[in-house]
C-alpha cells in the first residue's frame, strides 16, 4: 500500500491485555510505522505501509533467515511462535505471497489490539492466529508440517522457561520438514552463559547450527539479542555472513569451530532444569 492510501491509525492510548498493558506508539522517524510496547517493553515494531521493512535489528536477521529457508519469492509453511504485532507473519506475506502462516500467541486480548488497529496487509489472507500457550500450540500441529518455525516469545521481557529446552527444540524438529529451519531470539548479557546453554540445547537435537549476533553482543560486552538457527540440512552460512555484514548495524555469523569456542563446556537444558533468560539490565530496551 502507498503511504498516504491507508487510513489513519488512530491509537487506543495504554490498553489492557492479558500480560500486563500495551501501547501503540507512531515512529516519528519512520512515517506510517508503528511500535508496540508492553509494560513500557517494546516488542515489536510495524511499516503499515512497507511490511517488508524490519526496523529491530534482531528482526531483520531473522528475516534474512526466511529468505535464504527458500528460493526466492517461493511460499512456505511457517510457524510463528510469539505474534506481538505480527511482523514477521507481514514480511512473509508481501516478499513469499501465498504463504501459509500459523501463529500461536498467548494473549488474545493483544492480537485483537493489533488486528484492530494495525490491520494486515494484503496478501496476508493465509495468516492463522491461535490463542495458546506457544508450546502446546507447537505441540499441536502435524508432524513434517512446517519449512521454518520462529520462536520469538517473551513474558515481560524474558523468554519462558519451557521454550528453552531440548524437548522444546526437539518438538520443533518434529514440526519442521526434512531441510526445515528453527530460527530463535535468545536476548542475553555478560557473560552469555544463557546463549551458550541454548546452543548446546540447539545442537543436542539439529546437525547445524549457527549463530547471529552484534559483535559487541557476543564479546560480552553489552545485553542484546541473539539469533539462532538450526537445521537437520547444512545452513547458507556464506550467504547469511554476506547478508548480515551489510545490515545497518553489522552483524556476526558464528557456525563451525567458531561455534564450538563459544559454546565451550555448556550443557543441553532440559525441562527438569530449565530456567527463563536473564532479566534485561534496567533501560536496556525501554523506550
Amino acid at each position: 500500500m502507498r503511504r498516504g492510501e491507508r487510513p489513519a491509525v488512530v491509537p487506543p492510548g495504554p490498553t489492557a491485555v492479558d500480560g500486563g498493558t500495551a501501547e501503540l506508539l507512531g515512529d516519528a522517524d519512520r512515517d506510517g510505522s508503528w511500535v508496540l510496547l508492553v509494560d513500557g517493553t517494546p516488542q515489536s515494531h510495524v511499516d503499515l505501509d512497507d511490511p517488508a521493512h524490519l526496523e529491530f535489528e534482531y528482526v531483520r536477521r531473522m528475516g534474512h533467515v526466511l529468505d535464504l529457508a527458500a528460493p526466492e519469492g517461493e511460499p512456505v509453511d511457517a510457524v510463528h511462535l510469539g505474534g506481538g504485532a505480527l511482523t514477521l507473519p507481514r514480511y512473509l506475506a508481501v516478499t513469499r505471497p501465498g504463504s501459509r502462516q500459523s501463529v500461536v500467541e498467548l494473549d488474545g486480548r493483544l492480537t485483537d489490539l493489533v488486528r484492530t488497529h494495525l490491520p494486515l496487509p494484503r496478501g496476508a489472507a493465509r495468516v492463522r492466529v491461535r490463542a495458546a500457550d506457544a508450546r502446546a500450540g507447537l505441540a499441536a500441529l502435524p508432524t513434517g508440517s512446517a519449512d521454518v518455525v520462529v520462536s520469538d516469545v517473551f513474558a515481560g521481557a524474558r523468554t519462558p522457561a519451557h521454550l528453552t529446552t531440548v524437548e522444546f527444540a526437539a518438538e520443533a524438529r518434529r514440526v519442521l520438514r526434512p531441510g526445515g529451519v528453527l530460527t530463535a531470539n535468545v536476548a542475553d548479557g555478560p557473560p552469555l552463559r544463557f546463549a551458550r546453554g541454548q546452543v548446546a540445547t540447539l545442537r543436542a537435537v539439529f546437525g547445524h547450527v549457527c549463530l547471529l549476533a552484534e559483535p559487541g553482543t557476543l564479546r560480552g560486552r553489552r545485553f542484546g539479542n541473539l539469533v539462532a538457527v538450526a537445521s537437520d540440512a547444512p545452513l547458507p552460512v556464506a550467504a547469511l555472513t554476506r547478508r548480515c555484514a551489510a545490515d545497518p548495524m553489522p552483524a556476526r555469523v558464528v557456525a563451525g569451530d567458531d561455534l564450538d569456542r563459544f559454546t565451550g563446556t555448556a550443557q543441553p537444558v532440559h525441562d527438569a532444569d530449565a530456567v527463563p533468560s536473564p532479566e534485561p539490565p534496567p533501560g536496556v530496551f525501554s523506550r
